[in-house]
């Protein structure tokens, strides 16, 4: 009787979670369609907008030329037009640094990927774009793993494009690379993904939020990319269903008994999850863990890549659900104590000083850059966790708002804004993918 009751609640648990998942995909469909019937992805076409003469521009008094910002300077920007997109609606942005030093982005549209450079001055250069495999969509992801982006997307049939960073090295004229002669490789074992999850430390792409259909369900898909040419897929972590978002490490924390071994968080819409994928055909699942407040867990970081003792989870529809503490619309994040891998414990929370949807967060050194849509980027100092496991002497130390538009009534919790930011250049330059805009190239002087 027992055993049929944990199924019949499993089951109802993942129907909940996908009922969630489809209303949160809806809700920005609906938003993104109206906003393309007013007009507003073509605002930043015409050569003589605003936001197109910007060059660099300092934070000075709180404003870097239109946008609101706190010590994080404007350098350059491209709208997603000037990269090539017809559609000029963007998404997910991730970087690569070639050997010689050199900083590339890569710019997620809807109807493919732009690749920029930052040159040493901070400007961004168009350097070329790769199409999407299938169709448009707005949801597109993409890492890099030992100079090969890989990069998946919601598109149906879309699978998994794996591409040399390094074509880019050579061009001296943007170049609109072929999906059909210019990749390394398609992984095709799976169709659609919502994420791609990166360990490159073990030359593993996680693909999450594939079909709920295919054995895996939604969860880890495993593809190994030792050779980027040839991937090959180990297997899968199904036991906790769909994965919205995850980070895998070599753990190296508290929990001796886990040291040395591959470990993933996973952000499983209503819960942390965290799994051992050590030995690929057997994962094994550590802990389940529920928090109060919660709408859709979406994403998180751990606070520090050497003693992961605590880790940062957001929310992404409790702002706007209203649920718990994030009630007053204002951007929540949850802070967990992970000592113990099987007994997470959410301690406590930080909000921030403007409403807006949280979104992507990846923390470096100390300082967890959060890309939070309508507020867009908030630098959080998240130091004190140990101290202080409440979350209360977190305190927000720069930030740049690239949606200046709902500026006056202190932020609105909708879907537009920033969507992603990569802050992992040596160089300290940062890129912020914009929704609506395009990508902008920031520097933080705090």
């Amino acid at each position: 009787m027992k055993f049929s009751t944990l199924i019949v609640a499993t089951f109802a648990t993942a129907i909940h979670a996908q009922v969630e998942m489809d209303r949160l995909m809806d809700l920005k469909t609906k938003q993104w369609d109206r906003m393309r019937a007013e007009g507003v992805f073509n605002r930043y076409d015409n050569p003589n907008a605003r936001v197109q003469a910007v060059g660099p521009t300092a934070c000075v008094n709180g404003k870097a030329g239109e946008y609101s910002c706190d010590k994080v300077n404007l350098l350059s920007f491209l709208s997603h037009a000037q990269m090539g997109s017809s559609t000029k609606e963007g998404n997910d942005v991730w970087g690569w640094t070639s050997a010689d030093g050199r900083e590339f982005g890569a710019v997620g549209q809807t109807d493919g990927t732009a690749f920029v450079e930052i040159d040493k001055a901070g400007k961004l250069i168009y350097r070329g774009r790769l199409p999407t495999q299938t169709v448009s969509s707005p949801w597109r992801d993409m890492k890099v793993i030992n100079g090969y982006l890989y990069v998946g997307s919601e598109a149906a049939n879309h699978g998994m494009q794996i591409f040399d960073m390094r074509k880019l090295l050579p061009l001296t004229r943007p170049k609109t690379f072929s999906i059909a002669t210019d990749l390394t490789a398609i992984y095709k074992g799976f169709g659609s993904s919502h994420n791609i999850v990166a360990h490159e430390e073990k030359n593993m792409i996680y693909a999450v939020g594939t079909s709920r259909n295919l054995p895996c369900k939604g969860g880890l898909f495993m593809v190994d990319v030792s050779n980027p040419a040839n991937p090959v897929s180990p297997g899968c972590v199904s036991q906790d269903g769909y994965v919205h978002d995850a980070q895998c490490v070599v753990y190296n924390g508290p929990d001796a008994q886990y040291v040395g071994r591959e470990i993933c968080f996973n952000y499983n819409e209503d819960t942390l999850t965290i799994v051992d994928v050590t030995n690929k055909a057997a994962p094994r699942q550590i802990s389940r863990t529920p928090y109060a407040g919660s709408s859709y867990t979406h994403q998180g970081w751990l606070t520090s890549s050497t003693d992961m003792t605590f880790l940062l989870l957001d929310d992404e529809l409790d702002e706007e659900d209203g649920t718990g503490v994030a009630a007053n619309g204002r951007t929540t994040t949850y802070l967990f104590d992970i000592t113990s891998l099987a007994s997470p414990v959410n301690t406590g929370y930080y909000q921030s000083p403007a409403k807006s949807i949280d979104h992507n967060q990846y923390v470096v050194n100390g300082l967890s850059y959060q890309s939070n849509y309508n507020s867009g980027l908030r630098i959080v100092d998240v130091r004190s966790a140990e101290a202080d496991p409440t979350g209360k002497s977190f305190r927000q130390v720069g930030f740049f708002d690239c949606h200046p538009e709902d500026d006056a009534v202190g932020g609105i919790v909708e879907f537009s804004g920033s969507w992603s930011v990569y802050p992992y250049f040596k160089s300290g330059y940062l890129l912020l993918n914009s929704i609506e805009r395009g990508v902008f190239a920031l520097k933080y002087t705090g």
